[in-house]
């Protein structure tokens, strides 16, 4: 069975009322209470995106937002009454897609989920059939937009799908600034994305592509403003 919206909340009466009010919206969405029922779940099923409490009873959303991204790259945004910036980082450096902050407005958290899912179900796949086939030379590094991984030093490391959109949106638009907001317009086609989340996917490729991640050559910071692929090819 396949659903696009797993809720894993320990909280039965949220993660019952969310998964109604996606499914009364036109969004499938089931819902577990537990660490060892999403793992039964998701070993059945098939899902498009993940909403993962951090506290989950005696377990922790971010051990199993850790085992399944040993499996799966389905979007996960984390919810949470924790809202410290450490939480955050730490939510967004394991593979989460977002952070959401409770209380929260479902409305709010529904427009942003059908946004992803727009993407990924909708637009991952013809993107990546729309990207010029072959290998694209960046820094001292390749990138092969058909296997959407980054070859460096003879060894291939894949790009998540975040990751891959981001370098393709950039490529297009190389050795231009490209302001925040565009990124946020464009890449993740929402208005609800902060500027941590977009932070952490842009550190995660130079760390894939860049001699020395904390001194870019490739992927420039341009303080207040954006970033900007600098290719001198």
């Amino acid at each position: 069975m396949h659903t696009s919206v797993l809720v894993i909340d320990d909280e039965c009466e949220l993660a019952e009322y969310t998964a109604k009010y996606f499914n009364m919206s036109g969004v499938e969405t089931e819902y577990v209470l537990n660490a060892q029922d999403a793992l039964t779940f998701l070993s059945k099923n098939t899902c498009s995106l993940v909403l993962l409490d951090i506290n989950l009873g005696n377990d922790s959303g971010f051990d199993l937002c850790r085992e399944i991204r040993t499996s799966l790259d389905v979007p996960i945004f984390f919810i949470s009454a924790r809202s410290s910036e450490d939480d955050m980082l730490l939510a967004l450096s394991i593979g989460g897609d977002d952070y959401i902050c409770k209380p929260f407005s479902l409305g709010v958290l529904l427009a942003k989920v059908k946004a992803v899912l727009k993407r990924y179900e909708d637009k991952q796949s013809s993107d990546k059939k729309s990207a010029n086939d072959g290998i694209v030379h960046i820094g001292n590094v390749d990138f092969d937009m058909r296997k959407a991984a980054i070859i460096k030093n003879g060894s291939s490391v894949g790009l998540k799908a975040m990751e891959f959109k981001l370098l393709v949106y950039m490529l297009k638009n190389k050795n231009r600034v490209i302001p925040k907001d565009e990124f946020f317009e464009k890449v993740w086609e929402t208005d609800y994305v902060s500027d941590v989340t977009l932070n952490v996917h842009i550190r995660h490729l130079r760390e894939k592509i860049e001699d020395d991640a904390g001194n870019p050559a490739v992927i420039k910071t341009i303080w207040g403003v954006g970033f900007m692929l600098e290719d001198n090819n």
